[in-house]
């Protein structure tokens, strides 16, 4: 029987192994961690992360061909393949700081590899990371191999957060990259064929290393791009009385551009398109490239501008002032169907208002008090490390109450801002909600999913991104 372990058991390690086991019952699959609590969690009926469908998969394999283990060390050397999926953070000093990846547990992970190995290994990249990381992989493996030959293979993962089991089920494509001597290329056919029990052989796509790692830098960089593009063109909406909705599907429907990915909104979050481009700002500035560097800067910078100009909108709409007043957060997950906070655009929307002294009652049905006041607490990029790594929070943001019903957090505020697209804000009682907040009642809809004429209607001084502003709005510019 073939094995399979993974190191790393966090959001692309425990969804990736599920639906390998499930779709492999000759494999014998372990993910293991040095977290204890997470690998207990991924034993229980709690997991320790949310996404649709993924409690069924773990359920129907767990203790048949998958396992989960704090047992690190043991799973790895009998395993035949190894997937790496540990956390590669920005650095957040010394060289490269506040761009580079920092691969401290990727380093950590390849030496433990090497000193427990008894037998050749296939070790394959899930993690993202910078281009020519598997070089340096090699060389450390290589250099304490006692005899043992090791394989590097780059197979980036190209999932989205909320669909990540389907993602899985049917990717669009699966990358393999390996090195170009028969060796390589036996190793990606031995990865090609775990694939290939479900996914079409058309969409097993092998590469070179280098070209494997680089090609998801820069699937995320065209992603984040073109969110970046929408929100650019929302500011000139709103400039103009032009609707950003309307642009887009017009756009949109131009064959070569497409629809996806053109919903403006207060901004992209999540944990890797930020990370992705400044890593790929940092490779274009080591090889002597500062112009194709500036470029993808300006995919941060607006998406930076898009946040700031949110927050403004709120401050400059109420009388130019939030300090002392309750305002209500509906969302606080960088995207609906995820409990994942990593990069949110929430962080720095209620960052920018408690700096003005608000008040804030947040909620969302999959974000824990506890991430969120850790989230508003700590310093940007810690959250990147894993859990017991992370710095210690020192205290609770008091101006923070975290509650578990839409209706108690927008009782008694003066504004509500929209910042996650979860389903369940569509169909809310806007009108009992209105007659409960203070007035005017202010609505901020950073994720434009809300009927804004009918909660104008209602007496609502409603704010959509991209929309054309309200005469209330039009008196009252948004200044960066």
């Amino acid at each position: 029987m073939v094995k399979i372990c993974c190191i790393g058991a966090g959001y692309v390690g425990g969804p990736t192994m599920a639906v390998i086991a499930l779709k492999c019952p000759s494999i014998e699959v372990s993910v293991v961690d040095i977290s204890v609590s997470r690998i207990t969690a991924w034993n229980s009926d709690q997991l320790p992360i949310y996404e649709p469908g993924l409690d069924d998969v773990v359920k129907r394999c767990r203790g048949k061909n998958l396992f989960f283990s704090a047992e690190v060390e043991k799973h790895v050397s009998e395993a035949d393949i190894i997937f790496v999926s540990v956390n590669t953070p920005t650095k957040t000093r010394g060289l490269g700081a506040g761009k580079a990846a920092d691969l401290t547990y990727w380093e950590s992970a390849a030496r433990m590899i090497a000193d427990v190995s008894k037998n050749d290994k296939i070790v394959v990249e899930k993690s993202t990371v910078p281009v020519k990381t598997a070089e340096a992989i090699e060389k450390i493996l290589t250099h304490n191999s006692k005899g043992i030959n090791y394989q590097i293979l780059s197979n980036p993962e190209f999932l989205a957060e909320g669909t990540a089991i389907q993602d899985l089920f049917h990717p669009d494509r699966v990358l393999i990259g390996g090195r170009d001597t028969p060796e390589g290329q036996k190793a990606i056919q031995a990865l090609k064929e775990v694939y290939a029990h479900w996914v079409p052989e058309d969409r097993i796509i092998c590469t070179n290393l280098w070209s494997a790692e680089l090609s998801k830098l820069a699937a995320n960089a065209f992603l984040a791009q073109r969110i970046s593009s929408v929100n650019a063109m929302s500011a000139l909406c709103e400039a103009t009385g032009a609707d950003v909705t309307q642009v887009a599907n017009a756009v949109g429907k131009d064959a070569r551009i497409g629809p996806k990915f053109l919903n403006a909104s207060v901004g992209f979050g999540g944990s890797c398109f930020q990370k992705d481009i400044f890593n790929l700002i940092y490779i274009c500035e080591c090889n002597g490239l500062p112009e194709v560097a500036n470029y993808w800067k300006q995919v941060i910078k607006v998406n930076d501008y898009q946040k700031s100009r949110f927050v403004n909108r709120i401050v400059s709409s109420m009388f130019n002032t939030v300090s002392g007043k309750k305002i209500a957060i509906l969302g606080f997950a960088f995207k609906k169907d995820t409990g994942d906070t990593r990069e949110t655009p929430a962080i720095d929307v209620c960052k920018g208002l408690l700096g003005d002294n608000a008040h804030l009652s947040i909620y969302d049905p999959q974000v824990t008090q506890e991430q969120i006041q850790k989230d508003l607490s700590m310093e940007k990029f810690d959250l990147d490390h894993p859990t017991h790594l992370q710095p210690m929070s020192p205290y609770g943001t008091k101006q923070v109450n975290v509650v578990w019903d839409a209706y108690e957090a927008t009782k008694g505020a003066h504004g509500l801002c929209i910042l996650t697209e979860w389903d369940e804000f569509k169909t809310l009682d806007f009108k009992m909600i209105y007659d409960n907040m203070q007035k005017p009642a202010f609505v901020f809809d950073g994720r434009n999913i809300v009927d804004a004429e009918k909660l104008r209607e209602i007496g609502f001084i409603v704010y959509s991104i991209g929309k054309p502003l309200d005469a209330w709005l039009n008196d009252m510019p948004a200044v960066a």
